[in-house]
């Protein structure tokens, strides 16, 4: 007999791991985009649209998933989204022009709404005080953005980029299968009545929600964006390889989804407005070094000209991506953990909602990447308006919550009550 200790996490294991595969692949434009960009010569603005529009679809999809896990429970859900995928994961492999690969991606993007399934599906099997650690540890799926880098680039060498498709296609079948296997129905999920339009507009209406969106767009969206945007930013602003661009890279994603776990652990016992808020302030002073671009300075003194050259080393460039990573998987944790202690009998639609926001910032930032590269031709631009957004982030978060409660005299209170939503908001 399994005690129900081991089955839940059984459970947080084997849902961890296929959201590590479906981020894997929902990340695979990062690297896979490249040859693509080269073979269809593409611009700024075109790779950003390419490599985001899985992101697009992943996002759209959070908010449906999330209230389709809420009513019928997260294993058929999770089971069922992997397997629509998996064609359109292996078609690309035929694909040749630039809107057979949009319409591809848009389709493969639908296992970026795993996330809000599993989130709502392993929240369930763990109580309120180790939500935030559990839900910790399957956010760290998102290291899967990591993975691609590491195994995508070894296949494009070794078979081309049409080998891509095809080997992840067989390796989501295989995870299916896995989870189809192992997974069991929650003890418990929240029956919502999928016409219930009332409580979902009251939920995105709201200040609280509308607050973490704002977070989340910026740690998730930032986190996503980054990890589509910076492989070829390796390329280009340092002339590394592909295989040493996408290593480098792996850089910023693994951590940013390995510490994930680290975030909701200290969320659960430090409270998510005090890790929140020092998530933002090291991402602020970070991104204000990584958005000064190479410049050349010429000094008129009183003994002669004294030229300067001011440009990042790839390996102080590197430390601080570390650094923006590992604040951001803090923060990912920390917003979630938000969620668990005011939304705990909604958290497939609020967890959608929310990923919602993430998912389309991280969707909305690389062709906005592009876009400002292409416009002012400075790389660093992705880094400025980064820097802009976490600024906004700051100032809400200080005026809603931390200009009212003690920051470090009670580490752990939480601002606002931790139960279910009230009728009225603030």
């Amino acid at each position: 007999m399994i005690s129900e200790t081991s089955r839940k996490y059984g459970i947080l294991a084997v849902s961890t791991f296929a959201f590590t595969i479906c981020f894997m692949i929902w990340m695979m434009f990062a690297v896979l985009g490249i040859p693509i960009k080269q073979m269809l010569h593409l611009n700024g603005a075109q790779f950003g649209l390419l490599a985001s529009m899985p992101v697009l679809s992943g996002s759209l999809a959070r908010l449906p998933l999330g209230m389709l896990t809420d009513r019928f429970g997260g294993r058929p859900v999770f089971f069922v989204l992997m397997l629509i995928c998996i064609p359109a994961v292996f078609m690309l492999r035929y694909a040749h022009t630039y809107s057979q690969f949009l319409q591809l991606g848009f389709i493969t993007g639908l296992l970026g709404g795993s996330f809000s399934v599993g989130i709502a599906y392993v929240s369930h099997w763990f109580d309120r005080s180790q939500q935030g650690f559990a839900m910790g540890i399957f956010g760290a799926g998102n290291s899967g953005a990591a993975l691609t880098k590491l195994i995508a680039p070894i296949l494009i060498l070794t078979w081309g980029w049409q080998s891509v498709p095809v080997i992840y296609a067989l390796i989501l079948s295989v995870t299916a299968a896995i989870f189809g296997l192992i997974a069991q129905a929650e003890p418990r999920h929240v029956k919502q009545n999928l016409s219930g339009s009332t409580l979902t507009l009251r939920l995105i209406l709201s200040p609280r929600v509308l607050r973490y969106c704002q977070y989340y767009s910026i740690v998730f969206g930032g986190y996503v964006a980054l990890a589509l945007w910076l492989t070829e930013y390796y390329i280009a602003q340092y002339g590394f390889s592909i295989q040493g661009a996408a290593l480098l890279a792996a850089c910023f994603s693994l951590p940013g989804g390995i510490l994930r776990a680290v975030g909701g652990w200290i969320s659960d016992r430090c409270g998510a407005h005090s890790v929140t808020w020092w998530v933002m302030w090291v991402s602020w002073l970070c991104l204000f070094v990584l958005s000064y671009p190479p410049t050349d300075l010429v000094i008129h003194g009183t003994t002669g000209v004294l030229a300067l050259h001011i440009e990042l080393h790839v390996v102080l460039f590197t430390v601080l991506m570390l650094m923006v990573g590992v604040a951001f998987a803090f923060g990912k944790a920390s917003v979630f953990k938000y969620i668990a202690d005011d939304y705990p009998e909604d958290m497939g639609i609020v967890s959608g909602i929310v990923g919602l926001a993430g998912g389309l910032g991280g969707f909305a930032l690389p062709i906005l990447f592009g876009w400002l590269q292409d416009l002012t031709r400075i790389r660093s631009s992705c880094f400025m308006l980064l820097f802009a957004i976490v600024s906004v982030s700051l100032i809400a978060l200080y005026f809603s919550e931390i200009r009212h409660t003690p920051l470090l005299g009670q580490m752990g209170v939480h601002p606002y009550p931790t139960q279910p939503v009230p009728t009225t908001e603030e």
